[in-house]
C-alpha cells in the first residue's frame, strides 16, 4: 500500500510517502488511521483530529469508512480552500 502525506502532514510524519503492508484485520481508512498514529508521536499528531483532515483512496474523496487493500493507494492531506 502507498500512502502519501501532504501540507503540515508531511512535515509531521517526516516523510511525503510510505510503502505500507496493510496488517491483517485492517479493511477501512479508519482501521488505517489507528494503526498509522501508533507507528510514531508524529504519526499520532498529524492524524490526531480527522475532522480537519480529507482522505483519497485511489484519487478518489473517500470518508473514514471506506474499504482499502493492500493494493491502494491512500493520500492524507488538509482541505483546501481558494478566493
Amino acid at each position: 500500500m502507498k500512502i502519501m502525506y501532504f501540507a503540515w502532514m508531511r512535515e509531521h510524519t517526516g516523510t511525503a510517502r510510505e510503502d505500507l503492508d496493510l496488517p491483517d484485520g485492517i479493511t477501512t481508512v479508519a482501521g488505517l488511521v489507528d494503526h498509522l498514529r501508533s507507528t510514531s508521536p508524529g504519526h499520532a499528531r498529524a492524524l490526531s483530529d480527522m475532522t480537519v483532515v480529507r482522505v483519497a483512496v485511489n484519487q478518489e474523496h473517500s470518508s473514514l469508512d471506506a474499504p482499502i487493500s493492500g493494493a491502494d493507494e491512500i493520500a492524507f492531506f488538509p482541505p483546501v480552500t481558494g478566493g
